[in-house]
């Protein structure tokens, strides 16, 4: 099978990403109940259809989380060159999309100021126009950060090759129900893994590790999303 234009770029960046990007790698569960129900909540109340409407996903929720804290920690908002760390201005999150040919990336730019809303509507957009080929190059060329979800495969947790010129990508595993201990008690929760893959010449272990505690933080309080 001859290779695609698609799959030589995704094997020549990948392959110089590995090689010459030191990948440093943290992990963490997150419980997802509250912003489960915040989810349903939320969807409960919206519109089904006109201008107004949408549905949220578990992914968009995820993306204006990650914005959030990316905009709280402008030091993982960057890049490495050979001559300075650039900081971006913007938090433009790229996100991973399954294509016929291989795999894209389209960006919710500015996406720490964006209504979880307008998140979701622009994701379903972008991945639509993704999967039919339609992308203009600004609506994937570029971002400051990426996220992979493979928790709609049931993958549990995995690890992400980062994009670079980005200094990091969040790798999300799937929601399900674990017993964990609350107040020295089994319980029940839906939990996820993350892991946070981060160029270690940009981002350093206890950096990486602050980012995902507030990851974390606001995962599990979500309700601060819609200030």
């Amino acid at each position: 099978m001859p290779n695609s234009s698609m799959r030589k770029v995704i094997a020549k960046r990948l392959s110089e990403s590995k090689a010459t990007v030191p990948h440093f790698y943290v992990s963490m569960d997150i419980e997802l109940d509250a912003l489960l129900k915040l989810r349903a909540d939320l969807n409960a109340r919206a519109p089904k259809d006109g201008p107004g409407a949408f549905k949220l996903s578990v992914n968009d929720l995820i993306i204006k989380a990650a914005a959030r804290v990316l905009r709280q920690y402008p030091n993982v908002n960057a890049s490495w060159t050979d001559d300075a760390i650039i900081q971006y201005h913007d938090v433009d999150i790229s996100v991973a999309v399954s294509i016929p040919d291989g795999l894209i990336t389209p960006i919710v730019k500015k996406a720490d100021q964006k209504g979880l809303a307008a998140i979701s509507n622009e994701m379903k957009d972008l991945a639509a126009r993704a999967k039919s080929g339609k992308l203009k190059l600004e609506e994937f060329q570029g971002g400051s950060f990426s996220i992979s979800n493979m928790g709609m495969f049931g993958v549990t947790s995995f690890s992400a090759i980062i994009n670079p010129p980005q200094g990091g990508i969040l790798a999300v595993g799937a929601g399900q129900q674990r017993a964990v201990v609350k107040d020295g008690a089994l319980a029940v929760a839906t939990v996820m893994t993350c892991t946070l893959s981060v160029d270690h010449r940009v981002v350093d272990g206890a950096l990486a590790a602050e980012w995902m505690a507030a990851f974390k933080k606001v995962v599990e309080d979500p309700l601060s999303l819609m200030l």
